[in-house]
């Protein structure tokens, strides 16, 4: 059974936001008003964060992309009352959401310790530019639900449509999320980290793997590379 998995290398991310750009189109990320905005109430499936070191005239910029962590042990569906949060095990273990059940008391956005999750306070919407081109795969969140990656959940459905299709299982290599696939730098893989084969897999046992807050006890399949020689 597969594992999906994602690997980060922070020697190879240039903070360019591609992946923000192509996961907010591939998944019909509402626009948010600036008035919400301003109260911290974006939502953005994944983010880029960035920290700067040193001193001028040599400053260093350090940026870190943080999409949801797909945990092992995911506290947001530990605490959720309705189950609308659920890891799915036969999904390769992707964290989902049932929006039909999410009742939005927010448990999930305070459990996780990534913040990860987004409450919608609105009625989505989208200019007119944008409306003509939402992703027909993937369903748009209603006001009230929390919101979150899931690793483009959909393309995996396809990928098992084709395999099935195929007389096999769906296997690593055929599929990928968006904010991969948009990468220009190569800095973000996807893959099946149970496969010894894969480029994950070999990624993960490498000593520059890590994963942010491992010490909580989330188990999160998403790992970074330290910044080091590049692979």
């Amino acid at each position: 059974m597969p594992r999906w998995s994602m690997v980060i290398d922070l020697d190879r991310c240039t903070g360019c936001q591609a992946c923000v750009a192509a996961c907010m189109a591939e998944n019909n990320s509402p626009v948010t008003e600036p008035s919400d905005a301003s109260m911290g109430r974006t939502i953005h499936w994944r983010e880029v964060l960035y920290e700067m070191e040193g001193e001028y005239p040599r400053p260093k910029a350090q940026v870190v992309p943080l999409p949801c962590m797909q945990c092992e042990n995911p506290f947001c569906a530990r605490v959720c009352p309705v189950a609308a949060t659920y890891k799915d095990d036969l999904a390769g273990g992707i964290v989902k959401v049932d929006y039909d059940r999410c009742i939005g008391c927010r448990f999930c956005v305070v459990a996780c310790p990534y913040s990860r999750r987004y409450f919608n306070w609105r009625v989505p919407s989208y200019p007119d530019t944008l409306a003509n081109a939402l992703n027909p795969d993937v369903r748009v969140r209603p006001k009230g639900v929390v919101e979150k990656c899931v690793f483009c959940e959909h393309r995996l459905e396809k990928a098992v449509q084709k395999a099935r299709a195929e007389g096999r299982e769906v296997r690593d290599g055929d599929w990928t999320t968006a904010c991969t696939q948009a990468c220009p730098a190569g800095a973000t893989i996807f893959g099946d980290m149970s496969d010894p084969r894969s480029h994950v897999y070999k990624l993960i046992h490498s000593a520059r793997s890590f994963r942010l807050l491992e010490e909580v006890g989330t188990l999160p399949k998403v790992y970074y590379l330290k910044q080091g020689d590049i692979l």
